[in-house]
């Protein structure tokens, strides 16, 4: 008798009257799902009444299509405790990887409380910024498009969800509590989806140039100790002393002129933005945090391998660092 595995997180994608990118994105999930279905059972929660999405969830019989009603949980009849829930867009592709990736951090999470959600996102994810796919960072900042949740976590913030439209982002930064999230340097999702909010240059900008790991990770294998936070926050204080810094004008030409990586403080947010918008990255704050943010810090390559972190007026402070 085979043994019945325990789901380790429910993969719930959001459709809404994309027929065309539900299909592309179910497709995507299943070339690499069909070998870990019992521990990854796939949802499509359809809000609205689009006839062709329906029919589309429908035609599948490896998930269960939910009709989303109003903001209460929705109960299904598929057996087993899920301890975690995984929310993916009805336009995004994964990489192979995708679940290895997100069983282990399912692990991690149940061992640190610290951590509110994991993404599979990278905000800075384009490809002339990143390098090694197996590199993980904590942030600040929600990460968004593509997350999962503890079971927990969701039936604490599920209460809270707005009825009407709201960014997943907001909602998770208003509420994590001084809990943080842990990003991959290299994206495991992809949005392909050009239409809605992220249409004309903001997508040929920062979400066609991502890179979507293409390299089959060993998960299972890796010790991800270094991501418990009394760990990291030490692991991370010291990366940070090591780099050279770049002062002045023109750090895109210093940095790249250096050997290693290097870093560039910056005094608010006008002088992020500014900073940011030479190298290329996001330069949005939210809440008084810039994207990708650990501790006011953001990192990304330039050019790869080379390490650039943009550092803020208080981060040494938050990092417990004393002398450089």
């Amino acid at each position: 008798m085979n043994k019945i595995q325990t789901p380790v997180a429910a993969v719930v994608v959001m459709a809404c009257n994309r027929a065309d990118y539900l299909e592309r994105t179910i497709k995507s999930i299943l070339k690499y799902q069909n070998a870990v279905a019992s521990k990854f059972p796939l949802f499509v929660s359809q809000d609205g009444s689009d006839p062709q999405v329906r029919k589309k969830a429908l035609s599948y019989d490896q998930l269960t299509h939910m009709q989303h009603l109003d903001s209460k949980l929705v109960q299904t009849e598929r057996p087993g405790e899920l301890i975690a829930y995984y929310k993916i867009a009805h336009d995004m592709e994964i990489a192979p990887d995708f679940f290895d990736y997100f069983e282990a951090a399912a692990a991690l999470m149940e061992k640190d409380k610290t951590i509110m959600a994991v993404s599979s996102w990278n905000d800075n994810g384009q490809k002339q910024f990143v390098h090694d796919p197996e590199i993980l960072y904590r942030s600040d900042f929600f990460p968004g498009l593509g997350w999962m949740l503890t079971k927990p976590t969701w039936n604490e913030l599920s209460p809270k969800w707005p009825k009407a439209y709201w960014d997943d982002w907001l909602r998770l930064q208003e509420n994590h509590k001084g809990r943080q999230f842990i990003r991959p340097e290299v994206c495991r999702t992809y949005n392909f989806g050009e239409h809605g909010s992220s249409l004309g240059q903001f997508f040929r900008q920062y979400l066609e140039p991502i890179k979507l790991n293409d390299v089959q990770v060993d998960w299972k294998s890796k010790d991800l100790s270094y991501l418990m936070e009394d760990k990291y926050i030490k692991l991370f204080a010291e990366i940070l002393k090591n780099a050279k810094p770049i002062n002045g004008a023109d750090a895109v030409l210093k940095a790249s002129n250096v050997q290693g990586d290097v870093r560039v403080h910056y005094e608010d947010q006008p002088d992020f933005e500014r900073i940011a918008r030479q190298f290329g990255v996001f330069q949005e704050w939210k809440d008084g945090v810039p994207r990708t943010a650990y501790k006011g810090v953001v990192v990304f390559r330039y050019p790869p391998p080379r390490r650039v972190f943009l550092v803020g007026p208080k981060s040494f402070e938050l990092l417990g660092i004393k002398s450089v």
